[in-house]
């Protein structure tokens, strides 16, 4: 039982750890549940400083409860919506933040969001309790959930920042972020990250402003004039948000993205895209035309299942699209997902990621 320790775990405690693994009843993912066993015998052995381990333990501890709290609704849709604590009722952005909450919810989606006051409030309440779960972080400020998330006891408290960001984005098939401080714009910074790296799948992220708002726009004009420029990002990367002051446009974009895309799967050096439905040979041979950039060699072909994807029964009933990505234009790969939801071929109706 391998943990990367230089301090190897004793064959008699790797039996033991297995007895109480079978003890407990444990039958289902038994290896994984061994490896975080082991691992902390690992610290142990490695005389980790206790801290450390006061760190490993909560951490740990925190994930439970949200995987928890998140497990019976892991077939609904989700929409983490991000913003300010300090945002008041009386605010513009309060209200757009209050109205998308409340369209998503309406077409079945629930609302995630920090649990906190401000823009995370006002999702709640568009959402309803039904409809919201909330992720708070333990402060000396802020402490409690706000009152929408609390009634159905749909709140799960963090003390670290990193296992609170974990949940608020890894569950979400959507992102809304409307105005907000330094919190918001880590946020939303570490979702275009994210998808940057290949960390996180392509999912839909709309800057909603308040109407006629300017917050999001002097963003884009940055991130054009400076970071383009300078060549720290590539051309086209922001393409993977949509900017708008309209709840019905940012509504759209978040279920829209999912009208005809499914789902991807890298295997070996080829991207897979599954799709809802099979795009014809005149659309293939239209998007090779459109995003020739995109590719790093070859074409966009149509494919049947590969191998691997054969292998673990990964959605194989679904037609698919393989490429060579050039992965310096993962905005252009958003504009590619846009438009395989607008093929004619595609479903008329949005459907439910």
């Amino acid at each position: 039982m391998e943990t990367g320790s230089t301090n190897p775990i004793p064959p008699e405690v790797t039996e033991d750890l297995r007895r109480t693994i079978e003890t407990a009843g444990i039958t289902e993912s038994a290896d994984l549940v061994a490896r975080i066993l082991a691992t902390g015998i690992g610290m142990g052995l490695d005389r980790t400083d206790r801290l450390d381990l006061k760190i490993t333990t909560a951490a740990l501890s925190e994930m439970r409860a949200a995987f928890r709290l998140f497990a019976p609704f892991s077939d609904v849709p989700k929409v983490t919506i991000f913003g300010s604590a300090r945002t008041r009722p009386d605010d513009a952005a309060y209200r757009q933040a209050s109205d998308v909450a409340a369209a998503l919810a309406g077409h079945g989606w629930m609302v995630v969001t920090g649990a906190g006051p401000g823009i995370m409030q006002a999702a709640a309440e568009g959402a309803g309790p039904d409809h919201s779960l909330g992720v708070s972080i333990r402060l000396p400020f802020e402490q409690r959930p706000n009152a929408i998330v609390e009634a159905n006891a749909r709140n799960v408290a963090m003390k670290y920042f990193f296992t609170r960001k974990l949940m608020l984005v890894k569950e979400s098939s959507g992102f809304v972020c409307v105005p907000g401080g330094f919190g918001t714009l880590d946020e939303m910074f570490e979702l275009l990250t994210l998808q940057q790296t290949g960390k996180a799948e392509p999912t839909p992220v709309v800057l909603l402003d308040e109407p006629g708002g300017t917050f999001w726009k002097g963003l884009e004009t940055f991130v054009h004039e400076h970071l383009e420029t300078a060549g720290v990002i590539s051309p086209h990367d922001f393409d993977r948000v949509v900017i708008t002051d309209s709840v019905d446009e940012a509504t759209a974009e978040i279920m829209g993205f999912w009208r005809n895309y499914d789902s991807m799967r890298w295997v070996g050096g080829r991207l897979v895209l599954r799709l809802k439905a099979a795009p014809t040979d005149a659309e293939i041979e239209e998007l090779n035309e459109r995003f020739p950039t995109l590719l790093a060699d070859g074409r966009i072909e149509r494919t049947e299942p590969l191998r691997v994807e054969r292998e673990d029964d990964d959605k194989i009933d679904l037609p698919r699209l393989v490429l060579r990505l050039n992965q310096w234009r993962v905005g252009e790969l958003h504009r590619l997902i846009r438009a395989l939801n607008d093929l004619p071929s595609a479903p008329s109706e949005t459907a439910i990621p």
